[in-house]
């Protein structure tokens, strides 16, 4: 007994999260990969090819180790270069779709609004006329703010916005409102 679990592995040293730390580096290495060249396709094939392991082992992996799917950490790159594009460069929205990696406008603009809920125009205008304001603040702090939070998929997230859409609150009446208050106040001040 003592020897299959050898076998499987339970001597090996793992980090905190559980992986194996030759994993972790090879991990690392796709991250990187896509980081440095977040503007190409990389479906998990190419993923996996380059960390040297199966492609479902990766994919489970790369989301255990991250936090997120290797897709979705994709499309966070690829937001946050657009970003940076749109603010200190002069390229229109189309040329930053493409130098970012979109092969379709219109994609490219649903899926930044998704994201940042702000179209990329707007996003623009906005960062050009804050620039000033935030020229005392590193850049290493302000990408990091302006990082897009993408624990969700794209598509769950417009679920549920109309899911909130369909089953908001009805207003209530102002005779409503004001007794609820009052009733409110006075089991506070007991």
């Amino acid at each position: 007994m003592a020897r299959a679990s050898r076998a499987s592995g339970a001597g090996v040293r793992r980090d905190p999260a559980g992986q194996d730390p030759e994993l972790l580096r090879r991990l690392l290495r796709a991250r990187d990969r896509m980081d440095a060249a977040s503007h190409e396709n990389w479906p998990v094939r190419r993923l996996a090819r380059v960390s040297g392991v199966s492609e479902a082992h990766f994919a489970r992996s790369f989301k255990q180790a991250f936090g997120v799917p290797p897709h979705r950490y994709l499309l966070t790159r690829r937001i946050e270069r657009a970003v940076a594009l749109l603010r200190d460069s002069e390229l229109s929205v189309t040329e930053v779709a493409f130098a970012t990696g979109w092969e379709s406008l219109g994609t490219f603009g649903r899926i930044f609004r998704d994201i940042t809920g702000e179209s990329p125009r707007a996003i623009r205008t906005r960062a050009r006329a804050s620039a000033h304001e935030l020229g005392q603040v590193p850049a290493c702090v302000l990408s990091a703010a302006h990082r897009p939070d993408l624990t969700i998929s794209v598509l769950e997230k417009r679920r549920q916005q109309v899911g909130a859409i369909k089953t908001a609150p009805k207003p209530r009446r102002s005779d409503e409102s004001s007794s609820r208050s009052g009733r409110s106040v006075r089991a506070r001040s007991r």
